[in-house]
């Protein structure tokens, strides 16, 4: 998997997500992999929602969830519903988050505040935002030509090939010949950047509305400690 391209592609060293399969128990490691994408994408979940999401019985996931949490890569905590037992509700833990390429990494946050001490705040700043232009005509030049849904669906795409987990769907009851679009990406190549120096995320910001040559306002934020970062995708 590739490592997102962004401020770390001129700031660390070349980064690889290496998860080791070993080869016997390779269908079990596929499934404690899928358990801990749903974790990405879904915050917080019940055995009985991951057994029925992957289709697998809940002894199965059971045994597969406290694996997991021997490793150290999820937690969980008990909620009380009703009057019958508490349920148990899974979640990651920072260990878990690192599996997959969000924290490339504290080098990157390191490396920008020697920048600053050297150059300034400011012409650092103006590196920044001419990097996300860079990558802007990058995007754009991949995305050609097409509807804002086709761009959308390639942007997707792009993302995904980069090692992020993209997601994107219609707004329900808009017009669909000015259709919205909900996108959304459950980790970040710059999580670490972002909490130092959250301009980059503007940045990024300002990139899909110029890719998509559309306005994107943003709904979810990982810096506001939230586990996805989500943008509306509005049809001009």
């Amino acid at each position: 998997m590739k490592t997102p391209i962004g401020v770390t592609e001129m700031i660390t060293p070349d980064l690889k997500l290496d998860i080791k399969v070993d080869a016997k128990h390779e269908s079990k490691h596929d499934t404690k992999q899928d358990i801990l994408q749903h974790l990405l994408k879904r915050g917080e979940v019940t055995a009985q929602d991951l057994a029925e999401r992957l289709d697998i019985s809940p002894q199965a996931i059971r045994k597969h969830l406290k694996d997991l949490e021997t490793e150290g890569l999820i937690y969980h905590t008990a909620e009380q519903v009703g009057m019958g037992r508490p349920q148990f509700v899974y979640a990651l833990t920072v260990a878990g988050r690192d599996r997959f390429p969000d924290s490339y990494n504290q080098f990157a946050v390191n490396f920008l505040d020697t920048l600053i001490d050297t150059l300034g705040k400011e012409q650092v700043a103006e590196v920044l935002h001419k990097q996300w232009q860079r990558k802007s005509q990058h995007y754009k030049s991949q995305l050609g030509i097409g509807s804002l849904r086709q761009r959308l669906e390639k942007l997707a795409e792009i993302r995904r090939a980069e090692g992020y987990v993209t997601e994107w769907f219609p707004v329900d009851g808009t017009d669909k010949e000015n259709q919205s679009f909900i996108f959304t990406e459950y980790n970040c190549a710059i999580a670490h950047v972002a909490e130092s120096f959250p301009s980059v995320c503007g940045h990024e910001l300002e990139m899909f509305a110029t890719v998509l040559d559309c306005p994107v306002e943003r709904t979810h934020w990982m810096v506001d400690g939230e586990h996805r970062c989500g943008y509306l995708i509005q049809n001009n």
